[in-house]
């Protein structure tokens, strides 16, 4: 606790040192969508006549139907509104003095709700103090800075979602506070520092006070310059990059006594453990050709967690390592091929428990009016294989629609 009271003291005292830099409007707009939530425009703005108050209000769905056949199970289809989405932002007083909200309705979003557990609409809920162009503080909750498909929009992807290995090893939105220094330049080498200090207990915890804190750190390095629309922010080449651009980052993220499977996120711990992830990323966009790599890894001591009443119950930190390689091209007529393999390891201390995983993915998308309106289609298949030597192989189709302001 004392050192996050320093860090806080820090953070408010080089706020106040910082340049007098007067702000406009567009310079929020773009700072904010580098949190990063993706944006085709502004959506809807009212800004006060003196202009002291200014919102910004975007809503975003998905909708998504699939046919999925498991290994020794029956086929079956699912149809659900994925994602249903209500964002406001804007500032007060102020350009500097900024704020973010982000609503979710969708039961996929939400989560099913337990005896006990706080319903989860709310995503992000933030205030952002920016002193001059480079610098920012958060406090509140929203996303920490770790890989970059977690970090980017679930509505800027190429395919319908994330990858298994950000579903089992991203750090999630947690509450606390953020510093960034950001230094993008066009046609020169860039970088962006940020760093976050934070609960360690995910979105909307209240459950019992906290005795541990999770600390993240990220670099970014563009060699070649930033990209352009702020590109880094969301999947596939659709600026048609007229010079190679690249993006180098690596994050760590140590979350101290934590309480849930996968820090952040995942089902309740029968006893606390401090968990360490590695996050590394690599991004290449040319002329509609886009290309990722990415390596995340989480390790615990003592993953298993036994229920003390009943030796028969365990839980565990889900540790081990993974990699996504992601390919696409984007055509002038705004289709894009994207084609995605992934695969998972699982640590030794928990093979006996869950499979590691080998995933291949192609996908079709056709982009509308960019990523806020865009009709997309996956094919997806998964090779388990199990500790005890058995495999499964399982696999999906899926048909999308993602709208949105």
């Amino acid at each position: 606790m004392k050192k996050l009271i320093t860090y806080l003291s820090l953070c408010f005292v080089t706020a106040l040192q910082a340049q007098d830099i007067k702000l406009s409007t567009k310079d929020n707009d773009l700072k904010l969508a580098a949190l990063p939530y993706y944006s085709y425009g502004k959506g809807l703005g009212i800004t006060s006549a003196d202009s002291l108050f200014q919102l910004n209000i975007r809503f975003r769905m998905q909708n998504r139907i699939g046919y999925i056949q498991n290994e020794g199970e029956d086929a079956a289809y699912d149809g659900q509104i994925r994602r249903l989405r209500l964002r406001f932002d804007g500032y007060v007083g102020n350009p500097k003095y900024l704020y973010v909200l982000q609503l979710s309705f969708a039961p996929g979003d939400v989560g099913e709700i337990h005896e006990g557990n706080n319903i989860n609409i709310i995503r992000d809920a933030a205030v952002i103090y920016r002193p001059d162009k480079n610098w920012s503080f958060t406090f509140g909750q929203t996303k920490i800075p770790g890989n970059r498909q977690r970090v980017n929009s679930s509505g800027a992807l190429q395919l319908t979602d994330r990858s298994l290995n950000n579903s089992k090893f991203n750090i999630d939105r947690d509450f606390g506070i953020q510093a960034y220094y950001l230094h993008e330049e066009k046609d020169r080498f860039s970088y962006n520092l940020k760093t976050a200090i934070t609960t360690g207990e995910g979105r909307n915890w209240t459950k019992s006070p906290d005795n541990g804190v999770a600390f993240t750190g990220k670099i970014e390095l563009f060699p070649l310059g930033s990209f352009k629309k702020n590109g880094s922010n969301f999947e596939g080449d659709l600026a048609r990059e007229e010079s190679p651009k690249i993006l180098v980052s690596g994050a760590a993220h140590q979350n101290n006594h934590a309480r849930r499977t996968q820090g952040e996120t995942g089902s309740d711990l029968y006893e606390q453990r401090t968990m360490s992830s590695l996050f590394g990323d690599f991004m290449l966009k040319y002329n509609g050709w886009s290309g990722m790599v990415t390596y995340m890894k989480r390790m615990a001591k003592n993953p298993i967690t036994v229920n003390p009443l009943d030796a028969a119950q365990t839980n565990y930190v889900y540790t081990g390592e993974g990699m996504d390689y992601q390919l696409s091209y984007v055509f002038p007529s705004m289709y894009e091929i994207i084609g995605r393999y992934s695969f998972q390891n699982v640590h030794k201390d928990i093979q006996a428990l869950t499979p590691n995983t080998r995933e291949y993915t192609l996908g079709l998308t056709k982009y509308v009016w960019e990523h806020a309106f865009k009709v997309q289609t996956e094919f997806a298949y998964d090779q388990l294989s199990f500790g005890d030597g058995s495999a499964k192989d399982n696999w999906y189709i899926r048909f999308q629609i993602e709208f949105g302001i």
